[in-house]
């Protein structure tokens, strides 16, 4: 078991929110903290991340999701797409928990053990704006449709989009959180579609290439 040293966890991520310019609460820090635990100690069960270091895991998960959070903050519903261990859903819904209270979140994933989790984290954390779904995104069908729909490290953004544009309300937006800049898959995207920005972004501590890729409907 690889040692949880809460306070020094704690201060990193603090350096981190505010190299990254983001007004959290000391709540707000507790509750990443938490969540970070929780998967932590999940980890070793139900593999949610090969990153098993909680130093590593505050840089790789909780700030590289952050970085993402000013790009939200117009949305209202928002569905996070093969949501895995719950990046960025469950750390995007702790931040608008404050800071934008009419904000619902959905998460869904086609594996049970995953949702389980994703389930355990919004009762441990309180999060009431958080609501998790079990199957394949292109078979679901809710009965509200969503303004901005994400992923991290989902699959292609051509299957991204083809599998869940009938989720996307219209005027609606995708944001997906990639690596490097995906040109090659942003040219494969289903006809009907185009790459708005791609937006690169600085994580703190991290030497490595981020980027917010914003994908709209044509105007026709």
């Amino acid at each position: 078991m690889r040692t949880f040293d809460r306070a020094a966890l704690t201060a990193q991520l603090v350096a981190g929110t505010q190299a990254l310019q983001l007004a959290f609460s000391d709540a707000q820090h507790a509750r990443l903290i938490d969540y970070l635990a929780l998967m932590v100690k999940w980890n070793g069960v139900y593999n949610l991340t090969a990153v098993r270091e909680p130093a590593r895991m505050v840089t790789q998960h909780l700030l590289d999701s952050l970085a993402a959070i000013p790009a939200f903050h117009n949305a209202r519903r928002v569905l996070d797409v093969g949501a895995g261990g719950g990046l960025p859903g469950i750390v995007l819904a702790i931040w608008a928990a404050e800071a934008r209270p009419d904000m619902r979140v959905t998460m869904i994933d086609t594996v049970h053990k995953k949702t389980a989790f994703l389930t355990q984290v919004k009762a441990e954390l309180g999060l009431s704006n958080v609501d998790v779904q079990t199957g394949r995104v292109e078979q679901w069908q809710s009965p509200q449709r969503f303004d901005v729909i994400t992923s991290r490290a989902f699959a292609d953004l051509s299957d991204f989009v083809a599998w869940s544009q009938h989720l996307l309300e219209e005027g609606g937006c995708y944001i997906a959180l990639k690596a490097i800049e995906p040109e090659k898959e942003a040219a494969r995207l289903p006809a009907g579609w185009n790459v708005k920005e791609i937006r690169p972004v600085h994580v703190p501590d991290m030497d490595a290439e981020r980027h917010l890729v914003f994908i709209e409907r044509e105007v026709a």
